[in-house]
């Protein structure tokens, strides 16, 4: 099967390290995107969207994304982030009356999703705080009916920890008086579901439903992995029937998906940290895939950040612990290291694999802060599904870099696909029409 894989390792001498990368700017990211072209709410029928398909060859074609299975090959092995969106926005109110937003980010006491949403009367996670300066030492309370039950939810403001720098992010302390509910039924009964700030509108019922894939099953996310909006329980259907292997992923998106690049050059711009969780069995099913030359299809950004961490993962396990997923965390920069670039890819897989089961692990637990810009090696993923990204954003640049190697003409190919939708029609964003890019070029 045809897949463009580059048979050879990279030459780590004739790609851009670290530094170079770091010098592209925002700016030549940018786009005019008009307000109206933003979708503020999905279509009915989840499939119906638009599909702009762009090719091996620089060709444009127009779909429907229910055309998505005759466009897959037999034998692509696509790949979906299972996680599933939280309430995660809180509202609460001072005695006086003052109003405090507490934004759920990430659990801190106990560190994990699955235990933190188990806990029972109390629990401390990572939040963002509106309104901070106003929240001093008392204790915020509301009370809730959390299956048939009531109950009275407190929120308490930690202070900072020696070193920690003041900031809008903070420890909350919350706790409730009722030790039958899990702190994963109160989320769902005390917050709203955070829809993307560039929508403008306040969250409604409707977007409990229309904000989750129809395979999301893990929660954690703030955000959803968007481009998982458009599948339906049939298409799925229509594709393994056409020969794809589904498998499933997790990666808990961030609120730092939607952090704007404020730096000039990408090189002074943080990435966020996200948290992934990747079964053994999904690990090996990759690594037949490219044993066999067969596709990857990533389903969104996060599906790609999850399967091109993997390698470098494989590189970590050499010398971390496997199980401590604090050691196993993917840096920035990494990927472009000169030294480590010029590993080939299916060793380092193997040696995560096996590293696992010596451990007697099913999964794997790590964190990545990946930045994938043009003149990033491509490892897994070959074909990808994806929305219309915001300008001067990072998932902006990972399209470009995917991209990069499709450019026949004087202008970026992601521009001339950008151009071609905002011309068409197509709808923008979360909520908007998506993309299907294929003849993505590996590195072995």
């Amino acid at each position: 099967m045809q897949d463009n894989t580059l048979h050879t390792a990279p030459d780590a001498g004739s790609r851009p390290d670290a530094s170079q990368v770091g010098h592209i700017r925002i700016e030549d990211y940018d786009y005019p995107l008009p307000d109206e072209r933003i979708a503020l709410h999905p279509l009915a029928q989840r499939d119906a969207c638009k599909l702009l398909v762009a090719d091996a060859e620089g060709g444009i074609a127009d779909k429907c994304f229910a055309d998505l299975p005759q466009l897959v090959e037999s034998g692509t092995l696509m790949v979906c982030n299972e996680t599933r969106v939280i309430n995660a926005r809180m509202e609460f109110h001072k005695a006086t009356g003052g109003r405090i937003e507490v934004f759920l980010l990430e659990p801190s006491a106990p560190a994990d999703y699955v235990l933190s949403f188990a806990a029972r009367r109390s629990c401390i996670w990572t939040c963002m705080i509106g309104n901070l300066k106003k929240w001093k030492d008392e204790q915020l309370c509301k009370a809730l009916t959390v299956d048939g039950r009531q109950l009275t939810l407190c929120a308490r403001l930690l202070p900072l920890r020696d070193g920690e720098a003041p900031s809008a992010t903070r420890r909350v302390e919350f706790s409730w008086d009722d030790e039958s509910s899990t702190f994963a039924s109160i989320v769902e009964v005390a917050g709203n579901i955070p829809i993307p700030p560039y929508l403008k509108r306040a969250s409604e019922a409707s977007d409990l439903e229309d904000y989750q894939t129809v395979y999301s099953r893990v929660e954690g996310s703030v955000a959803a992995p968007t481009a998982g909006l458009h599948f339906t329980p049939a298409l799925f259907d229509a594709l393994r029937a056409g020969g794809v292997e589904v498998r499933k992923v997790t990666l808990h998106v961030g609120a730092g998906t939607f952090q704007p690049v404020k730096s000039a050059e990408i090189g002074a711009h943080p990435m966020h940290t996200e948290t992934i969780h990747v079964d053994l069995d999904v690990i090996k099913s990759v690594i037949r895939a490219l044993e066999e030359g067969r596709p990857v299809m990533a389903v969104g950004t996060t599906s790609v950040r999850t399967l091109e961490s993997l390698p470098w993962l494989g590189y970590l396990s050499r010398t971390a612990d496997v199980a401590d997923a604090d050691a196993m965390h993917v840096t920035q920069w990494m990927a472009y290291d000169p030294a480590l670039r010029a590993e080939a890819t299916l060793p380092l897989l193997r040696q995560l694999a096996a590293r696992l089961e010596e451990a007697g692990l099913e999964a794997l637990t790590a964190s990545t802060a990946i930045m994938i810009a043009p003149g990033f090696d491509w490892r897994i993923v070959s074909r990808m599904v994806t929305n219309f990204h915001q300008p001067q954003s990072t998932l902006l640049l990972l399209v470009g870099s995917f991209l990069e190697r499709l450019d026949s003409q004087g202008q970026p190919h992601w521009r001339r696909l950008y151009d071609h939708a905002l011309e068409g029609g197509y709808r923008f964003l979360s909520y908007g029409d998506a993309c299907y890019f294929t003849g993505g070029r590996r590195m072995e």
